[in-house]
């Protein structure tokens, strides 16, 4: 008995020290050194969260940019990649259906990361190309001249740091924010 008690208390001094402990360290020294990352890279509008930086979110208006589909619904708690095979007739019937809604033909392609999920679901990011592949789109159902939305986009793009990545990205609910703005 006494060891099954002195047991408990170390598993219990273990789990203080290396969870509870640890962890408030790490989150205090992140809140000190970058506070608004450590927050989850929230972003707020008239002093009320929006949304993150880091996680896309659904964007279906005609008036907005949309980000890459996602196979878990935009849900952050259940993120993760469709675990359907390449050949799935769901992912093909998926990717058929964001063609059509985007209003693709076989003269202007969708870009490919419109149409297919990404392995999270939840990327906040898509490529400039994309877009402004969807330009026409946003600037006809706001009644904005095209010039002026693709400045817009030109402005919010940036590059990566990336050695893979020749295209520069767009954080969509960012541009979407900034869109918001524009008279």
């Amino acid at each position: 008995m006494k060891l099954l008690i002195t047991s408990l208390r170390l598993v219990v001094i273990t789990m203080l020290v290396c969870v509870a402990g640890y962890t408030a360290i790490i989150l205090g020294f992140a809140q000190m050194v970058v506070p608004a990352r450590a927050d989850g890279s929230l972003v707020t509008k008239d002093g009320k969260i929006v949304g993150s930086r880091l996680i896309a979110q659904k964007f279906t208006q005609p008036q907005y940019f949309w980000p890459r589909p996602s196979a878990a619904d935009y849900n952050a708690a259940g993120a993760g990649g469709s675990n359907k095979s390449p050949t799935s007739s769901d992912l093909t019937d998926r990717a058929q259906t964001n063609i059509v809604a985007s209003g693709a033909t076989a003269e202007n392609p969708l870009p490919a990361e419109l149409a297919a999920a990404s392995g999270s679901g939840l990327d906040p990011h898509i490529t400039e190309h994309a877009v402004l592949y969807q330009t026409e789109r946003v600037a006809k159902a706001r009644g904005l001249a095209l010039p002026k939305i693709e400045a817009l986009v030109k402005q919010q793009a940036f590059a990566t740091d990336g050695v893979f990545v020749s295209d520069r990205l767009v954080n969509v609910l960012e541009l979407n924010m900034a869109l918001d703005e524009t008279k």
